[in-house]
């Protein structure tokens, strides 16, 4: 077999993989999204930079938890939980300097406190941050309003 018979059997087969691999993301995300309560959510992993750090997900309701999904990930289970019990909305921002590039567009930088983790920054649409403080503040009934965080 010639070599670029041989190249072209690479080529074909990585431009397969790719499709195969985007498919999988496209199927991925259709399923988290299938129970609905789904946004476009993303998450600062690192703040030690101004700006950097920002990791684009999604993010899904599931009762009392708010669940984030890597967007380039195959993995089924969210990477970070948070209890809906142990966050506290502290404010919000728009985007500034090199996190407009790397947020979706129109989003604003949200900062919460967990009881777990400390500071967390979140990004999210104005729309989603509505749906979120209607999340944060519909606890259920019996829900100390008067407890310290």
């Amino acid at each position: 077999m010639p070599w670029w018979q041989w190249l072209l059997d690479a080529v074909v087969l990585l431009v397969g993989l790719v499709v195969l691999l985007a498919v999988a993301l496209i199927v991925r995300r259709r399923v988290l999204s299938r129970h609905g309560g789904t946004f476009e959510l993303s998450y600062r992993v690192r703040s030690e930079r101004i700006g950097r750090g920002w990791l684009l997900g999604l993010g899904r309701y599931s009762g009392e938890t708010l669940e984030w999904f890597r967007i380039f990930s195959l993995s089924p289970r969210p990477k970070r939980t948070w209890q809906r019990s142990e966050l506290t909305f502290v404010g919000r921002r728009a985007p500034s300097g090199p996190e407009e590039m790397a947020l979706y567009p129109d989003h604003l930088v949200i900062a919460v406190t967990s009881r777990r983790d400390g500071p967390v920054e979140l990004a999210m649409s104005p729309a989603s941050l509505t749906g979120f403080q209607a999340w944060l503040e519909a606890r259920p009934p019996g829900t100390d309003w008067n407890q310290r965080r």
